[in-house]
């Protein structure tokens, strides 16, 4: 793998692991499940923190906005999706599907960014601000959905001067066909590195041994 990562200047932002997108039981859980299942996505979501803690390099949660009574309902333009919402209350705030998965909880160290209200989580968040205080040059993006918050955030990282990674496998989407268009179609017109968990994690073990 060519790409080399600085824990010192690199950070991973998880986007969006809701247990109503990857716990059994969510409300998106049984339309995002069969693609989850086939890419391994939990396993290779731990193993991305795991190594990443490991070796020093910073983890930023990038959440998506907690649905709460009145959002959207007076709004000029929500989009679909905003409407989806709007109508299941996904993510409400204070309800179990709000809350991160139980394997991936924020620790010392880490950074939780403002919650984003659309697909970037850079959008009227303090995202950008968060990375630059703590020097982060690079940033890999994990997490769901691969074709719209997860590359959304990668767009406006790289439009923001970042070095950008995404982690095949490491990300989900409601379909098959999301997944190809976010990896094979649109995420090499702005991703510095597509690349997959298992070399994500030597590079991450080489960075550790050699800092």
């Amino acid at each position: 793998m060519a790409e080399s990562y600085d824990p010192r200047h690199t950070a991973v932002l998880l986007v969006d692991p809701y247990n109503d997108f990857i716990s059994e039981g969510g409300k998106l859980w049984p339309r995002l499940e069969p693609v989850a299942q086939d890419v391994g996505l939990l396993d290779h979501l731990r193993m991305v923190i795991a190594s990443a803690r490991a070796a020093g390099v910073r983890v930023m949660f990038v959440p998506h906005r907690r649905w709460q009574e009145g959002d959207y309902d007076t709004w000029g333009h929500p989009n679909p999706t905003q409407r989806g919402i709007q109508e299941r209350h996904t993510f409400a705030r204070g309800s179990w599907g709000g809350q991160f998965h139980p394997d991936f909880q924020p620790q010392p160290g880490d950074v939780v960014a403002h919650e984003h209200w659309g697909q970037s989580g850079f959008a009227n968040t303090d995202l950008d601000l968060q990375l630059k205080q703590h020097g982060i040059t690079h940033v890999v993006v994990v997490g769901v959905l691969a074709n719209t918050c997860v590359e959304s955030t990668g767009r406006f990282a790289m439009e923001l001067g970042y070095h950008v990674t995404l982690v095949q496998d490491a990300t989900a989407a409601f379909e098959a066909e999301m997944m190809h268009a976010a990896h094979e179609l649109n995420g090499p017109t702005f991703a510095h590195a597509i690349v997959v968990a298992g070399d994500l994690v030597t590079a991450f073990k080489e960075a550790r041994s050699g800092s």
